[in-house]
């Protein structure tokens, strides 16, 4: 009995040994983080909050989501405690300002890589992918892109998608506002015939609400970072470090699972594969 006992243990503190070892291997793969960040203590973040599965507002009033838990995943490597994380929510207009500013250190928030934006701020490696789609009435007669030449189209302010009508679609009217329920508000309005956004977004909203149909030709592909402020390179270096990190040990697919719908899970998975991006699109 006694010699089963001693066995035990020492499976036991073999077990605790190689997960201690595990963990700290891994740690020793993470490069240096910041001095400013170590004497802040906290990593600030700027979130999205009105962008379900990324980023929302639950029912306690805490921002959650994917893109958020990737945040706080961010501050728990590097000080031990997701709880070491201070978000601010962000919209699409001001989340670039509201890093520049220093009112944040990062930014996890959709945010879309391009050249016009990294001129102003450093993107991490790409993390996802995504296109764009347009929402439009159930009974609309529209069938394409092209049938909204010389029609008012909502956007959201800041979002890339007004960039890619303008060069692609100069005919077409935008009715630029702020946030995602304010486009799908004008929409049923009839403020505009209809509302270009998000493939993700679109496809979500379209199976909420019965009133709405996708227009379904994909356009605007892209690629989705995290951006910190121009030449913070020991910064940069530790958050795609974190990312990288988040993805190997299969964070990502659990809080997609915990925060999306259920039938939308497997294509949100695939957006956050960059391998999966389709060859082309309008």
């Amino acid at each position: 009995m006694k010699v089963a006992s001693i066995h035990l243990l020492r499976l036991a503190a073999a077990s605790v040994a190689a997960a201690l070892a595990v963990g700290t291997a891994a740690a020793q793969t993470m490069p240096p983080l910041p001095e400013a960040i170590q004497k802040q203590g906290v990593v600030r973040v700027g979130v999205k909050c009105d962008y379900p599965p990324d980023g929302f507002i639950d029912q306690t009033g805490k921002p959650v989501g994917v893109e958020v838990s990737l945040s706080r995943q961010v501050a728990a490597y590097a000080f031990g405690s997701p709880d070491k994380t201070e978000l601010t929510c962000v919209t699409t207009a001001n989340r670039i300002p509201t890093l520049v500013s220093g009112k944040v250190d990062l930014v996890i928030a959709t945010i879309g890589v391009t050249p016009e934006r990294a001129q102003v701020v450093d993107f991490s490696d790409n993390y996802a992918w995504g296109g764009s789609d347009v929402l439009v009435l159930k009974d609309s007669p529209l069938k394409g892109l092209d049938d909204l030449k010389g029609k008012t189209v909502i956007v959201i302010k800041g979002a890339w998608q007004i960039g890619w009508f303008e060069k692609n679609l100069p005919e077409v009217n935008l009715l630029k506002l702020d946030t995602v329920s304010d486009g799908l508000q004008a929409l049923l309005q009839g403020r505009g015939v209809g509302y270009g956004h998000d493939l993700a977004v679109i496809k979500g909203l379209a199976q909420k609400n019965p009133r709405v149909r996708r227009l379904d030709e994909l356009y605007q592909l892209g690629y989705r970072g995290a951006a910190v402020r121009k030449g913070e390179k020991e910064w940069l270096a530790y958050v795609n470090a974190s990312i990288k990190r988040a993805k190997s040990e299969g964070l990502i697919a659990q809080w997609v699972k915990q925060y999306d719908q259920p039938d939308l899970v497997e294509t949100t998975l695939e957006s956050w594969d960059v391998s999966k991006v389709p060859p082309k699109a309008r």
